[in-house]
C-alpha cells in the first residue's frame, strides 16, 4: 500500500472519531503529525510512528 502523503494531504484512519467522521486533513508534519477532522474541526498530534500505523489510505494528495 502506499502511503505517501504531503501538508494538505486527506486521510482516511483506520477508527474513526468519535464524531462518526474518519476522514482527516493533514495539517503539520514533523517528527509528530498534526491532523485535522473534516466534519467537526478538531485538531489531534500523533507521533509520526502511530500515525503511520493507524492510517489506512491516502484519498486526495
Amino acid at each position: 500500500m502506499d502511503k505517501s502523503y504531503k501538508l494538505g494531504s486527506i486521510v482516511t484512519m483506520k477508527k474513526e472519531h468519535p464524531c462518526g467522521e474518519n476522514k482527516w486533513e493533514i495539517v503539520r508534519i514533523g517528527a509528530d503529525i498534526k491532523i485535522k477532522c473534516l466534519k467537526c474541526g478538531r485538531v489531534v498530534m500523533i507521533p509520526r510512528i502511530e500515525f503511520n500505523k493507524r492510517i489506512k489510505k491516502v484519498i486526495a494528495v
